[in-house]
Parts: structure tokens; sequence; C-alpha cells
């Protein structure tokens, strides 16, 4: 185990902290689990509160251009009310249920660059001390797996994945960022798109899957965004022809030559709003204001690289992360803590 030591102000003798979450990636939406062992210090301490948070790293669009920054997306009370005795170890078992609209860290044990946290925070006579930082994985849902394998089947290639502050208007969103998971095209829809972005939103009754695509101009026109959603249940993946019906998502978003009204329909069959009625139209993105910006992102010209230290080498074989054979070579900074060191005090607020 590695302590690490909190309450600096309280002297060298104080408390530290070691969390340890249990082995292997979590779901959206599923059950995170783990221990948190403190180590009493030279001195008898009240333990008054143990929490956890979840914070991510994401990309935030303004007017001087991009950059990024910490958010806190969702905080558990584990434990608490206790007198740690000097020297004394001491474990606090925790069991939380993750946001359904967690960001997918890896695809296939393959890591997308994505990164995720969870951050030990202890208080301690009537000081907080946020210590132990420890990197969150998370794997997709079933549903999602299914989608991005039938892109892969597909043709369309992994080029970067990231995630942006803000909102994405008309729809059930939760969190204050959205993931972007973005693609090269296949062949077949060269011609009609030069990239294309998936975002999930996951929740307990289905998913909404939202498809942008960086469609080309004319001679005379510059290029454009198109949008498009759509609706799955979580409980019939294996019965359906995934690759079938992607296939007829992309048709649809290769063809609109704008941004229209969505009609509605119930999961699991075609276009449908979730939670909100109406389609996306010239205001899709709202941030945390309501402010609209023309589209799904804060610049409709805007295209984000691979983020967050990630270098990705796509293969010529499906998704390109393992999902259909193809492997996804990336550069992924080694320790969580190296992202958010240093970020405490800039941190956007997450939902509480």
């Amino acid at each position: 185990m590695v302590f690490k030591r909190l309450l600096g102000s309280l002297g060298v003798g104080g408390p530290t902290v070691d969390t340890v979450l249990d082995t292997g990636a979590v779901l959206p939406g599923g059950t995170l689990s783990g221990q948190v062992h403190l180590m009493g210090g030279s001195a008898a301490f009240d333990i008054e509160q143990i929490t956890l948070e979840l914070v991510a790293r994401v990309e935030v669009e303004h007017d001087e251009g991009e950059s990024d920054g910490v958010v806190t997306f969702d905080r558990f009370t584990v434990g608490g009310g206790f007198r740690l005795a000097e020297g004394e170890r001491f474990g606090v078992p925790f069991s939380v249920a993750l946001p359904w609209e967690t960001p997918v860290t890896e695809l296939h044990g393959q890591n997308l660059g994505v990164v995720l946290g969870v951050r030990t925070e202890l208080a301690v006579a009537g000081a907080k001390d946020k210590g132990d930082l420890d990197a969150l994985a998370v794997r997709p849902l079933p549903v999602q797996e299914a989608v991005l394998e039938a892109l892969g089947q597909l043709g369309f290639g992994f080029r970067s994945a990231d995630l942006e502050y803000g909102r994405i208007g008309g729809t059930g969103q939760r969190l204050p960022f959205y993931q972007e998971i973005e693609l090269t095209p296949a062949p077949r829809y060269a011609h009609a798109m030069r990239e294309i972005e998936v975002t999930f939103l996951a929740g307990p009754g289905g998913m909404e899957v939202v498809l942008e695509a960086d469609k080309p101009g004319g001679l005379l026109s510059s290029g454009y965004d198109a949008l498009t959603r759509f609706t799955v249940s979580h409980h019939d993946v294996a019965q359906r022809d995934w690759t079938a019906e992607v296939d007829g998502w992309v048709r649809r978003l290769a063809d609109r030559h704008g941004a229209h009204g969505v009609p509605a329909a119930p999961y699991g069959h075609g276009d449908a709003p979730y939670g909100h009625g109406g389609g996306y139209g010239g205001h899709a993105h709202k941030d945390e204001h309501g402010h609209g910006h023309g589209g799904h992102h804060h610049d409709g010209h805007h295209r984000s690289g691979p983020g967050m230290g990630t270098v990705v080498a796509a293969g010529a074989a499906g998704l390109a992360v393992g999902v259909v054979g193809g492997m996804v070579a990336a550069e992924v900074v080694d320790e969580v803590g190296d992202f958010f060191e240093g970020d405490d005090e800039g941190e956007e607020g997450g939902e509480d």
C-alpha cells in the first residue's frame, strides 16, 4: 500500500490514507467498490467525514480558445464519525453507484486517453484535505460496445476520444460534460463526411446515440456539421442486427443537408428525442448557462484533435481499438495525478 499524508497543516504526524479500488473496469451506472485504508499519525484524530469525488479532465472552450479543466461530477460520503488512534490502521469499505453518463475510458482493454479519477477527501478537526487520487477505468455498456463494433465492421476507424465541457441541447444529459469518440469515415462514406463523432448519453431506461458528421462543402460553400440522434434499449442487444441498423443511421446522417427536426419514436425505433421534444436545430449545443453555440460544439468549425496526451495510430481492420481486431497505439500519461495535480483551485463545479 502507498499511504499518502494528509492535513499537512496539522504537522508531520498527521494521518495518512490509501484508497484501493477493486480490480477491473466498471460499467457506467454500475457499482464502484473498494476500501479506504487509514493509518493514524503521532496523535489521535477525529475523522469527521470521508468523501470520494469522481473527477474528470475535460476540454473547455472559451473566447480565448480552448484549455483543459477538472470537473467533479459526483461525490459520495462513505464514512466518518470515529476516532483514529495513534498509529492505528483502519479500513472503510465502500460501494457506490456510478452515474449512467460516466465516460468510457477503454475498449477491450485499449486505453482511449480519457482520464477519470477517484479522489479521497478527509474532514478532520474542522479541516478538509483532498489526498489520495486513483485512476478510474470504465468499460462500455453492452449497447455501447455493440454500436462501436458495428461502426468498426462498417470500416470506420478510431481517431481520438475526449470530454467536452457543456451540454447538448434537447437531450436528457445530466453531467456538465459529454464524451466524443471521433472516427475516420468508412471508405464508402468518405465523400460525404470528413469524420464522424459519436456521443453516448446513457440512462437506466435506455441510451441516446448522438451522431455528428463533419461534412465537406461544395465548390462555392464551406463545410458544415450535420447531426442526428437515435435511442436504443439496454435489453435487446443480442437480438438486433447492429451492423445493418447502424449503417442505416450513418446513411441517414450522410443524407442530411443541415440540422432539421427529428421525429419522435420509442426506444429502438429510429430517431427520437430523449426527454425534451424536438430535434437538433441551430442551437443544439448549449453551455452551462443555456447559451446556444450553433451546433454540437461551441464553434461549428472546431474539431477536437487527440486530447490529453493521446497519440492514435489507426488500424486497418475495424475500429482500431481492438473492437474487431484493429489495435490502437496510444501514449497516455501514466500517472492520473499528473493531470489533476494543482487543479483543485481551478475546478469547474459538478452536479450535486
